[in-house]
């Protein structure tokens, strides 16, 4: 009898390598922590605006595992299977990004020019956005973010967990799934919304006199991006190891490539189209974002994120026989993972600051991502040896695992 017939305990995560993954996480992120720490000191300004690169980027990288794991809730495939459980451990971070978050509200004024009062009484531009650009009132709309969040991934995973616990009979299983679809229905929608919203109190509003309206379009393909590419990276760790090495297939990888793919093309045309949009109109107000970061060092990042975050993967995604090959799927996937902080970095650190100076690169835009990232990467991993690495009693189990070893 094939022992995928029966779930049992064999089905959870490699226990020896996800603790040592953990461990080597957690010693990066102490690591990087303690370094932070010191540029505090040395350089605030400098800190708080490295600190909220690595904020953005991760909590980006939970925000797009929550929107793909509601995307495989109303869609199926095979493609979602095989993630859910690494998305699911990974929304279960929203809690962590939310502690690490608030050093940010005790750092407004090295980081927004809106923070300061006397900035905001002289600029006419800033009176007409003084409703939403308060210090008080970002804080608040950070907390309802996180708290919408977390209360999504909290939802989605304890039916997921009810589903497991279920019986062996189909229609209970069948309706646990009905209901995690009608949560993720709305559930997009709601995610998009506070993505947008994000994108501009976070970010955005570094620059108070300049908008887009497809900003928050913008940072929900690069989301996608980000935790496609990542989760590409731990399946390939995982499936040198039982039990994914017995259930995840060529084409599974193959799913994924294609997908990613178009998380590329999406983000791309979103990019190319706020830049087509923004220097064809040639308003004052508008044009000097992009003059700041096409000139001088910023050119030689602009250019790197199109090579790099664009063209090549599209070029190398386009091969069906690396898409299969999950070696060569995870280089691709880790190149764009790259290419997301630098993105970020692009979009954040030209920015002037209160006091009209632009930051260059600092050793702390890699210690933040990094120190953040070992955290977050700690607390995921542990989050997924807890509870078996597939979905046992979801109905595509028997389609999916069972269909792959029917030949045993």
């Amino acid at each position: 009898m094939n022992r995928f017939v029966t779930p049992n305990p064999e089905m959870m995560a490699p226990a020896e390598v996800t603790s040592r993954l953990q461990r080597g996480s957690l010693i990066v992120g102490v690591i990087g922590a303690i370094a932070l720490l010191i540029g505090a000191f040395a350089e605030p300004a400098q800190f708080f605006r490295s600190y909220l690169l690595g904020c953005v980027l991760w909590t980006g990288v939970t925000l797009g595992c929550l929107a793909l794991l509601m995307l495989q809730h109303l869609s199926g495939g095979q493609w979602g299977f095989v993630i859910r459980r690494p998305c699911e451990a990974a929304v279960r971070n929203f809690a962590l990004m939310f502690l690490l978050f608030i050093p940010l509200f005790f750092g407004l004024g090295h980081v927004y020019q809106w923070a300061h009062a006397p900035e905001m009484a002289s600029d006419p531009v800033l009176q007409n956005r003084r409703m939403w650009l308060q210090t008080d009132w970002f804080i608040a709309r950070a907390v309802i973010y996180f708290f919408i969040w977390i209360a999504m991934a909290t939802l989605l995973t304890r039916l997921s967990a009810a589903q497991d616990a279920a019986s062996d009979d189909l229609s209970a299983r069948l309706n646990i799934r009905r209901r995690l679809q009608t949560v993720s229905a709305p559930g997009l929608v709601i995610w998009a919304l506070t993505v947008t919203f994000m994108s501009v109190d976070w970010v955005m509003s570094l620059d108070p006199h300049w908008a887009s309206t497809i900003y928050g379009m913008l940072f929900m393909a690069g989301q996608g991006l980000s935790a496609l590419a990542l989760l590409i990276i731990v399946l390939l760790i995982l499936r040198q190891y039982p039990p994914l090495s017995e259930i995840l297939e060529p084409v599974h990888f193959h799913d994924l490539g294609k997908l990613l793919l178009a998380f590329v093309m999406l983000w791309a045309y979103f990019s190319y189209s706020q830049f087509l949009i923004i220097w064809a109109g040639n308003l004052p107000d508008e044009i000097p974002w992009y003059l700041g970061r096409t000139h001088g060092g910023y050119r030689v990042v602009a250019l790197a994120i199109i090579v790099f975050h664009f063209a090549l993967p599209f070029a190398m995604l386009l091969s069906r026989d690396l898409k299969r090959n999950a070696r060569k799927l995870a280089w691709v996937a880790g190149l764009i993972l790259v290419m997301r902080w630098v993105d970020l970095f692009w979009l954040i650190a030209p920015n002037d600051l209160p006091g009209g100076k632009a930051l260059g690169f600092s050793w702390m835009d890699i210690a933040a991502p990094l120190g953040i990232g070992g955290l977050w990467l700690a607390a995921f991993f542990r989050q997924l040896k807890a509870r078996p690495v597939v979905p046992l009693r979801d109905p595509l189990f028997e389609t999916v695992v069972l269909k792959v070893h029917a030949h045993d």
